[in-house]
């Protein structure tokens, strides 16, 4: 930017797009750095062994001594930084991730259609080679302190409008693509093509690696304006004149500071407020997310050669007598009771379940806080339960209870639709890699639905119950975590 430049205004669209531009990248960056440090390792493979990342942003080791599941890898960070900050608070911000995101691609859509269809992108996409060389020589001048000639602005200099042109149509796009690329339904339904760029985990240092970019341009932006004459150049990004007055500085600082105010209510209303969050702007992206991804169905057929050498925990095993009595047993006990809106409830043993047709999938697991692994899961299709008990049409969904209470005598639980009980890879499994289900992964059953995060496979199931809705059972919510760590019931993200 010129403070001196002749050249036309810059329209009032664009400057509109711009900062509402400035307003949800930075909370995009603020929550996805809280969601980041939920696992703050980073990995090129999809099998996340200890000790495979490629970076980390944490000094805990894992002890040899004693079970470590994956919750304990999770890093508090600071509300100065992060959105919503603190320990253990991913689901708010993937409530406010998905949020902005939305309204960020939406404000992304209008700047370029309005940018071809009124000639703006002349200013933005280089039309000659020439650029380059001239850019060349723009970074000399930089790096010697000295600024291009005015020549050189049209209204940027060649420097400023690759850079420009770079985050509109490379890195802009890239954050569009490796964020649903992440998502667990997508990599179920379509995982030839996630292969084929690298896997889950690839697509997830991508999207970081997206983000530090974005973090390194608003720096490097914001020198800019300031090196380059801060008061014209604010004049042109509120007013759209090169005035060097001091109108647009007050005018864009008021501005600066509005955005400012919306990080710090969002910051607060979320740690005071985080189950209205959760209702408000966590409900809104469920059902704009849902649109999309609700009719995917998992598609996944890994080999045996894919399984992962490691798989982590997550979660303790339940330590009450009667589970503890059941797996000293070997569960030859164990009944599974089935009730609720049915016409047949039943109770079944476990070799009355493995007498049931079977069926074994080599499937991805995708947990919430961002690792994956594979595994071989073999259990009874969920549909051919459906079959013997044959649910009521007032059944709208399913209820697992764990055998696994927390610490405050809250038992587990968690839900899925009846629809998705119908999916080919929905199981409930009694075999992990060819052996017995071990406790650490869910003994004597867990559900497997592939298009789910992790936490919403219910593992050591005591019963299940269908049910017309959820609202009445614990928080409310559709799963314990949702009820306690406000994660919105987004099975399939």
């Amino acid at each position: 930017m010129d403070p001196g430049s002749s050249l036309m205004d810059f329209p009032e669209w664009l400057r509109i797009t711009h900062w509402v531009n400035v307003l949800f990248i930075t909370l995009l960056m603020r929550s996805g750095i809280q969601i980041l440090f939920d696992l703050p390792k980073l990995y090129w493979n999809d099998h996340c062994a200890p000790g495979s990342e490629w970076l980390k942003f944490s000094k805990r080791e894992m002890p040899a001594d004693r079970l470590w599941t994956s919750h304990d890898e999770a890093e508090p960070v600071s509300p100065w930084i992060a959105l919503p900050g603190g320990y253990r608070t991913a689901g708010l911000a993937r409530s406010w991730h998905f949020f902005c995101a939305f309204f960020w691609v939406l404000n992304g859509l209008i700047y370029v259609t309005l940018l071809f269809g009124t000639g703006e992108w002349r200013r933005l996409l280089p039309t000659s080679w020439d650029i380059v060389p001239r850019a060349m020589h723009t970074l000399v001048a930089y790096l010697s302190f000295h600024l291009p000639p005015a020549s050189e602005y049209r209204p940027y200099d060649p420097l400023q409008q690759l850079a420009y042109a770079g985050v509109v149509f490379v890195l802009a796009p890239l954050a569009m693509l490796t964020g649903p690329l992440q998502s667990p339904a997508v990599n179920a339904r379509y995982p030839k093509l996630i292969n084929a760029v690298g896997g889950r985990q690839v697509v997830r240092s991508a999207h970081f690696l997206v983000l530090c970019s974005f973090v390194l341009f608003l720096i490097a932006h914001v020198s800019m304006v300031v090196i380059t004459g801060f008061a014209g150049n604010m004049n042109h990004m509120v007013f759209g004149t090169f005035e060097t007055n001091y109108n647009g500085v007050a005018a864009g600082l008021g501005i600066i500071a509005a955005i400012i105010g919306v990080h710090v209510c969002a910051t607060g209303f979320s740690n005071k407020h985080p189950r209205k969050v959760q209702r408000s702007v966590g409900y809104f992206a469920e059902n704009i997310i849902k649109l999309f991804l609700n009719r995917m169905q998992s598609n996944q057929c890994y080999s045996k050669e894919d399984i992962s050498p490691y798989f982590r925990v997550n979660g303790h095993p339940p330590t009450t007598a009667e589970y503890e009595e059941l797996s000293n047993n070997n569960f030859k006990d164990y009944r599974l009771t089935i009730e609720g809106l049915v016409d047949s409830p039943v109770k079944l043993t476990l070799d009355e379940i493995r007498a049931l047709p079977q069926q074994s999938q080599i499937t991805k697991h995708h947990c919430v806080q961002g690792w994956s692994a594979i595994a071989e899961w073999t259990g009874v299709p969920l549909k051919e339960i459906l079959k013997i008990v044959r649910p009521l049409p007032e059944a709208k969904y399913i209820l697992f209870r764990s055998y696994q209470y927390d610490q405050h005598g809250v038992q587990f639980y968690g839900t899925i639709t009846v629809m998705d009980a119908l999916q080919d890879q929905t199981i409930l499994a009694y075999e992990m890699n060819g052996a017995p289900l071990p406790v650490n992964y869910g003994a004597p059953l867990r559900l497997r639905a592939e298009t789910y995060v992790g936490f919403k496979m219910t593992k050591w199931i005591q019963s299940i119950e269908f049910i017309k809705e959820y609202s009445h059972i614990f928080g409310g919510e559709g799963g314990y975590r949702e009820d306690t760590e406000y994660h919105v019931n987004l099975p399939k993200v």
